[in-house]
């Protein structure tokens, strides 16, 4: 677009405030989360005890209730939301999709990609590996809240399950055997075991994809000076040709 007079361009409102709210919280609390998350990881290498770790698993479920009713909302808004947060212009699917992604993929290589005011072609794939491995991290992160630290929505399901004595679930603590039936409690183990083998491996997946998207935003920026970056602060692309996706 280096070639095009400053006259030439045009802004447009793309994301709506919802759209940029959920983008701003799902950062912060991804950010926290992994933070916390990699702490808990490699608890035992850095000497943490059973209360410290007691304490990063609380303030990790905490973040994750943040994460995970931003997530929820962001479900329900691409319904609700504006024609550009909407699952129809976000996720790779629908008639066309593959020729789009064709298209926009030649004109990338030859440095005259499409303009494409919500998601182009490229980034809905990568919208949607990264909903899918949210949606699966918050899914998994909930049951082992549960079956952990006994925390909502399941906690209470698990210590009634685990309980000597259901009349007194208060006493069951976390990494405390007290009223605790080493049994069952031995059965929620091996339930528990694939959530977390899940909620493991996702956290590799997601640091990968975090970096793609990070990559993949400045390369498309750089390249097509459309203000990608800066639009998920002010909502609004500057294009020199009529954007694909444009209903005017």
């Amino acid at each position: 677009m280096g070639h095009i007079a400053k006259a030439d361009l045009r802004e447009y409102q793309v994301w709506d405030r919802t759209t940029r709210w959920f983008h701003w919280i799902n950062f912060a609390s991804v950010l926290g989360l992994i933070a916390l998350g990699t702490v808990i990881l490699f608890s035992k290498e850095l000497g943490i005890g059973d209360d410290g770790k007691v304490l990063l698993k609380t303030f990790h479920v905490l973040t994750g209730y943040v994460f995970v009713v931003n997530l929820l909302w962001r479900v329900v808004w691409g319904f609700i939301g504006n024609r550009y947060a909407r699952w129809k212009a976000v996720l790779p699917f629908g008639r066309g999709y593959m020729a789009e992604l064709r298209e926009y993929s030649a004109g990338f290589r030859r440095g005259d990609a499409p303009g494409w005011l919500g998601h182009n072609p490229a980034g809905k794939l990568m919208v949607a590996a990264l909903f899918a491995v949210l949606l699966a991290m918050g899914g998994s992160g909930l049951m082992l809240a549960g079956t952990d630290i006994y925390y909502p929505p399941f906690g209470g399901s698990v210590k009634s399950w685990i309980a000597e004595d259901r009349s007194d679930l208060e006493a069951i603590r976390p990494y405390s055997k007290e009223n605790v039936n080493e049994s069952r409690y031995n059965e929620m183990r091996v339930l528990r075991k694939p959530f977390i083998t899940t909620h493991e491996t996702l956290y590799y997946v997601l640091l990968a994809l975090i970096a793609a998207h990070i990559a993949g935003a400045v390369v498309t920026d750089v390249k097509e000076r459309n203000g990608i970056i800066s639009a998920m602060f002010t909502g609004r692309k500057v294009f020199g040709k009529r954007p694909v996706d444009y209903e005017g």
